[in-house]
């Protein structure tokens, strides 16, 4: 399948549905399939075009709180960060050190006082879905590096391509189509017209998905012998 846009997504929906893509409710339907297609796959399908970084701020000296920043999206999980120095160097021309993820409760312990445990940080904990803290507090401004996952705009008439719409169309098309079951009330087995309609495209939906996993995974290098190649039933050398 080629790449899709808006147009021709609402086309194809329409023609698979069988209904007028004018028609009022279906108009009204469209956002909440959209919404629905887009969060099931962007949460099970790991998606490398979903990892973004910001090294737009800094840390504040002798404060472990640091808020990630938003400049470029906002994080819906936070891989890595890593503090550049020295100090108010940028990202691009200073030297990474690489936080190592762990507990809030550990950071308590180990660093008690955000004013008297400062350094360089070595260590970082999420105390919430927008804000870390570190261990040690940093003893100056440091330019943060943060790494995750972010979501991508919505498909919409003002936006009318997605990375969803341009690499995986046929996987979008099937999420879309067991929503889509719902709105023509065949959810289930006590749909009176057509009881199998989402089963069946919620089946499609996971042979497609098996294979764009597959994908993402030579994408990131995590396919075959840690490579970019396909599995293989006959070679599966460990990673060294």
């Amino acid at each position: 399948m080629s790449s899709l846009n808006y147009t021709s997504y609402v086309q194809q929906i329409s023609n698979l549905l069988v209904i007028g893509s004018t028609d009022a409710n279906f108009i009204t339907m469209l956002p909440g399939m959209i919404d629905y297609s887009e969060q099931r796959i962007y949460r099970e399908l790991d998606l490398l075009y979903t990892q973004q970084t910001d090294s737009t701020t800094a840390v504040s000296s002798g404060n472990r709180n640091f808020t990630l920043p938003t400049s470029v999206g906002t994080f819906i999980i936070c891989d890595n960060i890593n503090i550049i120095t020295p100090a108010g160097t940028a990202a691009s021309s200073g030297t990474r050190v690489q936080l190592t993820p762990t507990s809030r409760e550990f950071l308590d312990i180990v660093y008690p006082s955000g004013q008297d445990n400062t350094g360089t940080p070595e260590f970082y904990a999420m105390a919430s879905n927008t804000q870390v803290i570190f261990g040690p507090a940093p003893d100056a401004a440091y330019v943060a590096e943060v790494i995750g996952v972010q979501r991508p705009a919505s498909l919409s008439t003002t936006n009318s391509s997605t990375i969803l719409t341009q690499y995986v169309p046929d996987l979008f098309i099937a999420a879309s189509m067991v929503f889509g079951s719902g709105y023509m009330r065949d959810f289930g087995g006590q749909g009176a017209d057509n009881p199998g309609m989402s089963q069946s495209w919620e089946g499609q939906y996971g042979k497609l998905f098996a294979s764009a996993a597959v994908e993402q995974a030579r994408a990131k290098f995590e396919g075959e012998g840690w490579t970019s190649n396909q599995p293989s039933p006959i070679a599966t050398p460990k990673r060294v």
